[in-house]
């Protein structure tokens, strides 16, 4: 199974060699699209076969768990190295008309490839200390792709960025050493036994709330999240729509991870906190978003806001809670990657991001405006795409278990949602361009490189949602997957397990 678990990082990893030694050449963003529908396709084998055997596992270089390299893919892990898979390719093929050949030469395509090798690697590691070297991949890549216009906004945004996500990494490497100190391993199957042993349970829950600020910085959750509005709306569209779908979704992803499989011994402490971040990141990130008029800091304070609905899956700790959190977790990336993208389409047909300054685009490119409403529609929860029944599951396990309080803060986050793409749509679509500008979508030399990303992720929300049941089933197979690891546990340990 070796090959299957390293052909989606080997792949992005020669694709960003060969698009860096053909960075002068327009031929590297071709090599990047071909890099990524070849990981795509690496992606969905491996899906198939986690299908059929639940979990997979590999050792690397023949040495066996838990001294080796792991990697592991079980439900969680597959479906979101398929979603980045799928997000890749639509961003790669978008960059054909919104990365500037300046761009190229500095090494765009490159360290796009990377930065995909490095999420993927994160989903599919399966010992802690490799988890953080696939952060610092990702950090490299980000921050790279972040200061690649080289202006002042950029650098200004990438210092912050850089700057708490070095605090992350200290704290996740404090963790790192201190968990070994306990247990004697990093490997997280051999962790989910070991910590059962451990004596000094007090600081295990110490431990795991250092975990837990860590990966909260890369999540972005509340208090922790500011890094996010001030960078992501300042690099390029397609570098924004990579981030906005798929950075702090391997933060959340390594929460789930964490305190399902190794630190679930202080449940009433640990999700707990949870709960208060996930009402709080709810809250806050939707607030910050009715009170901006930028474009893109309106999609970046929501995905904070959202961010707190996947925390919440967690929190609560039911089976159909972190179905709901996965199966957000699928939906949110297809959605605010998708939205990213049509505001770098708006830019280019009216001039730029501030909603208060543009308009005009219902009429003169209604098919956009289209394209528009359908994420936009998912993301407020708006029946039948795929945003509702993320919203309705994640909200039924809050009804279920009587946290009506949280129930209400997560409705009412999303009719706070719906005012501000109902900003977004009255001032960007509906109202005139105050300058008379009306330029359509044909006007565009590369129109369909840059539609046809976007149109193929709107379809991919309708399609899950009006066709919910599998994939709902499927987020309940990956629930139960994490609930009760028996299964990971033995895939990595063998039967010594």
């Amino acid at each position: 199974m070796n090959w299957l678990l390293t052909l989606p990082l080997v792949i992005p990893f020669a694709a960003a060699i060969i698009a860096f030694l053909l960075r002068s050449s327009p031929v590297a963003a071709w090599v990047s699209i071909i890099g990524s529908g070849l990981g795509l396709l690496a992606s969905g084998g491996l899906m198939v076969v986690v299908l059929e055997a639940d979990v997979v596992a590999g050792q690397m270089g023949g040495w066996p768990a838990p001294f080796g390299i792991t990697l592991v893919a079980d439900f969680l892990s597959a479906v979101m190295v398929l979603i980045t898979a799928i997000t890749g390719f639509a961003v790669a093929i978008y960059a054909l008309g919104d990365i500037t050949a300046r761009q190229a030469r500095l090494g765009y395509h490159a360290l796009f490839q990377i930065l995909l090798a490095g999420v993927t690697g994160a989903f599919l590691t399966g010992d802690l200390f490799n988890l953080y070297v696939w952060f610092e991949v990702m950090l490299i890549a980000s921050f790279g792709l972040l200061i690649l216009n080289g202006g002042k906004a950029q650098i200004d945004g990438g210092v912050k960025y850089v700057a708490l996500n070095l605090i992350s990494t200290i704290l996740f490497l404090t963790g790192i050493g201190l968990l070994y100190g306990l247990t004697g391993t990093l490997n997280l199957a051999d962790l989910a036994l070991k910590v059962e042993t451990v004596e000094d349970q007090g600081l295990l829950s110490v431990i795991a709330m250092m975990f837990m600020v860590a990966f909260g910085v890369k999540a972005a959750v509340f208090p922790l999240f500011f890094w996010l509005p001030a960078a992501y709306h300042t690099p390029s569209f397609s570098v924004s729509a990579v981030f906005a779908g798929l950075l702090t979704k391997v933060g959340v992803y390594a929460l789930i991870r964490m305190f399902t499989l190794v630190f679930d011994q202080d449940i009433g402490l640990t999700h707990t906190v949870l709960l208060w971040v996930a009402s709080l990141t709810m809250v806050v990130g939707v607030l910050g978003a009715a009170a901006q008029s930028d474009f893109r800091k309106i999609l970046s304070f929501h995905i904070i806001s959202q961010i707190g609905y996947m925390v919440l899956g967690l929190a609560l700790m039911t089976p159909l809670a972190l179905a709901g959190a996965v199966f957000y977790l699928v939906h949110h990336i297809i959605v605010k990657a998708n939205l990213f993208l049509i505001a770098g389409i708006v830019k280019r047909l009216t001039g730029g991001t501030e909603v208060y300054q543009i308009g005009g685009l219902y009429k003169s490119a209604p098919f956009l405006a289209m394209l528009f409403l359908i994420p936009a529609f998912s993301l407020a929860g708006f029946p039948p795409l795929s945003g509702f029944w993320a919203k309705y599951i994640v909200v039924k396990a809050t009804l279920d278990i009587e946290m009506w309080f949280v129930a209400f803060i997560a409705l009412a986050v999303g009719l706070m949602t719906i005012y501000s793409m109902t900003k977004i749509w009255a001032e960007v679509f509906w109202k005139p361009h105050p300058d008379g500008i009306a330029p359509e979508l044909n006007t565009l030399p590369d129109k369909a490189a840059q539609i046809i990303p976007v149109a193929g992720l709107a379809a991919l929300t309708i399609i899950i949602g009006l066709n919910p049941e599998p994939y709902v089933t499927f987020a309940e197979r990956a629930a139960a997957q994490l609930l009760d690891p028996t299964a990971y546990i033995s895939a990595v340990l063998g039967d010594a397990s």
